[in-house]
């Protein structure tokens, strides 16, 4: 059996996730990482997108995060984030959607766009449709 960690996943609205764990892969500012037991205690900024937990009963599952912390102590990691949203509460029609009036809005350049925002929502969308795809593969 492996070596397992506590894990909470939690953003400002509700705790998402919390329990043990073999393997958390997430995207971080400086790349993907992948956590396992015994992992160097470590702060990291966590760019939109999915976030992979392998649990103690060798199943996966897969949340979107919109960004925020992760941290990692000794048999505790911690992942705070801005938005995060269970599988079920992913809508994939309007993450298309934001997704198009984000590059309509980058592409059209027009006066008065708040260009930081609008690659901002573009970059959101993006990883919460990267974020279905692998759920879905992973079914």
């Amino acid at each position: 059996m492996a070596m397992t960690f506590h894990c909470d996943v939690v953003s400002a609205e509700r705790e998402i996730f919390s329990g043990l764990v073999e393997l958390l892969v997430a995207n971080g500012s400086e790349g993907e990482l992948g956590l396992t037991y015994g992992h160097s205690p470590l702060l990291t900024r966590l760019k939109p997108g999915p976030i992979r937990l392998k649990t103690q009963k060798g199943d996966e599952q897969i949340f979107y995060v919109s960004g925020g912390f992760l941290e990692v102590q000794p048999h505790v990691v911690t992942v705070l984030a801005d938005t995060a949203l269970r599988e079920g509460d992913m809508d994939e029609a309007a993450a298309q959607k934001a997704k198009e009036l984000a590059e309509q809005a980058i592409k059209e350049n027009s006066e008065g766009i708040d260009y930081k925002a609008a690659s901002s929502r573009l970059a959101e969308a993006e990883a919460q449709l990267r974020t279905i795809r692998a759920i879905r593969k992973q079914k």
